[in-house]
């Protein structure tokens, strides 16, 4: 099966996921997740990307981010994808890939799925039962969102901005959006949406952004095609 072209929308959030090879463990020490992020934000500086979200799992990566010029995405992740395998293979006396292919991608919606992405990411450590609470977790964007804490690699969206009218009181209302988990529905849409390279957003949104990129981005309806009927003697 031929690939699909990678999204070169300017500006448009993307939910990005990098597995390591066989679900294996991609970071072993506290130093390997803090070289990533230093891959990370010198790739994204060097390449021109704003980072809103992650999460370093033990064997993946999710990220939140936008591209603002073409093909940014795509140099960011090849830049720390090599970076970060010659400082890990060096390190664990091994040789050959670490990563599980090409990154998966998927276009966001901001509007309507930007700040549930946010959670979705952020929340990855408490669904796999590592933490209690997200800012238990050391290697996400949760502290910085909810908390005081200072990360330079992180962009602050419009969006985020949006929810409160000073650092407090975004921060207030960031950490209630964390009362509640997000619902089957959201979960799945995200997770399909972005292991399967579609687009996540409304219809119109979808329709907006398969003009702009000339490739179908959403699924075909299920369901047999109709048959039709064909009248005796016609051709």
């Amino acid at each position: 099966m031929a690939r699909l072209p990678r999204y070169n929308v300017i500006n448009q959030p993307q939910h990005i996921i990098l597995r390591g090879n066989n679900r294996s463990i991609i970071f072993v020490s506290d130093d390997d997740y803090r070289f990533f992020l230093t891959c990370l934000h010198d790739a994204a500086s060097q390449h021109g990307c704003s980072i809103y979200a992650y999460v370093l799992m033990t064997n993946h990566v999710h990220l939140l981010m936008s591209p603002h010029e073409e093909n940014s995405i795509s140099k960011t992740m090849q830049s720390v994808g090599r970076r970060y395998v010659q400082y890990f293979n060096y390190l664990q006396q091994r040789t050959g890939t670490l990563w599980e292919g090409r990154y998966k991608s998927t276009l966001i919606d901001s509007e309507a799925y930007l700040l549930r992405c946010y959670r979705y990411i952020e929340l990855n450590p408490v669904r796999a039962n590592m933490v209690a609470l997200p800012i238990d977790y050391v290697w996400s964007s949760y502290a910085n969102h909810a908390e005081s804490k200072e990360n330079t690699l992180l962009t602050e969206h419009p969006l985020y901005l949006a929810l409160g009218r000073d650092a407090d009181a975004r921060r207030q209302s960031y950490r209630d959006l964390f009362k509640h988990h997000l619902d089957e529905v959201d979960l799945q849409s995200i997770r399909n949406a972005t292991n399967k390279g579609w687009v996540l957003g409304k219809d119109s949104f979808k329709d907006e952004m398969s003009a702009a990129t000339n490739r179908r981005l959403a699924p075909l309806p299920k369901g047999r095609p109709k048959t039709i009927e064909i009248e005796p003697g016609s051709n």
